[in-house]
């Protein structure tokens, strides 16, 4: 089984969120640093995979109404491709 441990506390802005995502998950070099790029490698992990992305209230502060946006991109992929993805504040 495949775990990441992504944390909203490392994530002070949208580039560093991203890094910590492409660090975190190992994702490809081709990954994009956007929305549409997330989920399409998001979208790519198998149903032995869990997500679970910590200090989320952190994360909304330094990224405001963006983190919300990348959650609910966490939300849909997991859902569509059956792996567990938990979020906790």
């Amino acid at each position: 089984m495949n775990i990441y441990l992504l944390d909203g506390k490392d994530m002070t802005n949208r580039d560093e969120a991203y890094r910590v995502i492409a660090r975190e998950m190992n994702l490809p070099e081709w990954f994009g640093n956007n929305l549409d790029a997330l989920y399409d490698c998001l979208s790519e992990q198998s149903k032995d995979t869990a997500v679970i992305f910590v200090n989320t209230a952190i994360a909304e502060e330094n990224l405001g109404e963006y983190s919300e946006k990348m959650l609910a991109c966490f939300r849909d992929a997991a859902q569509e491709c059956g792996y567990f993805f938990k979020e906790k504040r």
